[in-house]
C-alpha cells in the first residue's frame, strides 16, 4: 500500500475533523455504542410499550445534534484548508 493511500484510509477523515486516528476510533466506537443501546432500548419499547417510551426518539436527537456539528467543523476544516493552498 502506497503512503498516499494509506493516508486517504487513515488519516484524511480524522483529520477534516480536528482527530487523530486513535481520537477517531474511540469516538467512532462510543458512537457505535450508543447506537447499539438506542437500538436495544427501541427494541424493548417494541415489546414492552410502557418502557423506554422516549429513549430512542430522544437518544436520536441528540445524536443527529452531534453529527450536525462535527459536519459543520469539518466543513470549517476544509474551507480553511482550502482556503490556505496555493492556487494551481
Amino acid at each position: 500500500m502506497s503512503m498516499q493511500a494509506f493516508k486517504k484510509l487513515f488519516l484524511d477523515h480524522p483529520a477534516s475533523v480536528d482527530e487523530s486516528y486513535f481520537e477517531h476510533l474511540v469516538f467512532a466506537f462510543r458512537f457505535a455504542g450508543r447506537l447499539f443501546r438506542i437500538g436495544l432500548a427501541a427494541l424493548i419499547h417494541g415489546a414492552i410499550p410502557a418502557m423506554f417510551e422516549t429513549t430512542a426518539s430522544s437518544e436520536v436527537l441528540a445524536l443527529s445534534e452531534e453529527i450536525g456539528g462535527r459536519r459543520r467543523q469539518m466543513a470549517e476544516n476544509n474551507a480553511r484548508l482550502g482556503a490556505s493552498r496555493p492556487a494551481a
